[in-house]
């Protein structure tokens, strides 16, 4: 699948197969989330692959929108160390930047996923933090099951030209 294919014909997916997913395919989707642009390259990034069917029911307790989880695959937990940040504060685009490319590289490789946002909900970060058992310093942005799909929603072309603005507002 070619790139723009893949960003233009993503979708959330939230109905899994039991099908499993290889450690080598997970493995090719985290080259990809690290292969993510960073600001001043700092990669502040650390992914946490969660199989076990008892975490990923714990995802599904505290996140209102994380029932998907209990049929996942796997799931992956994206996080930023506090303590790798260079340029404080851009950890939020430099692991959504991560995150958007495991979503794009796992879409290519045929599977399903979904973004789940933890980061800001002081809520849904302390309840990641005490299912993961995350130390202080690494703060949980999103989450992303994922599967092979039991559901095909089609793409949704967004393009609005209402939202383009020529070099002024």
């Amino acid at each position: 699948m070619e790139a723009l294919e893949a960003i233009l014909t993503r979708r959330s997916i939230r109905k899994y197969s039991e099908a499993p997913v290889g450690d080598e395919v997970v493995t090719e989707l985290l080259r990809a989330a690290m292969a993510a642009p960073s600001a001043g390259n700092q990669q502040p990034w650390h992914f946490i692959v969660v199989r076990d069917r008892e975490l990923l029911e714990g995802i599904a307790s505290f996140h209102p929108y994380g029932a998907m989880a209990r049929k996942a695959a796997v799931a992956i937990v994206v996080c930023a160390d506090l303590k790798l940040e260079q340029r404080p504060g851009f950890w939020v685009q430099d692991c959504s930047a991560a995150t958007e490319n495991l979503l794009l590289a796992a879409h290519a490789k045929g599977l399903g996923a979904v973004w789940l946002g933890i980061h800001p909900r002081p809520e849904r970060i302390e309840a990641t933090r005490k299912l993961f058992l995350l130390p202080e310093h690494v703060v949980p942005l999103a989450i992303v099951p994922i599967g092979h799909p039991a559901e095909n929603p089609g793409p949704v072309d967004r393009y609005d030209p209402r939202r383009v603005h020529a070099d002024r507002w």
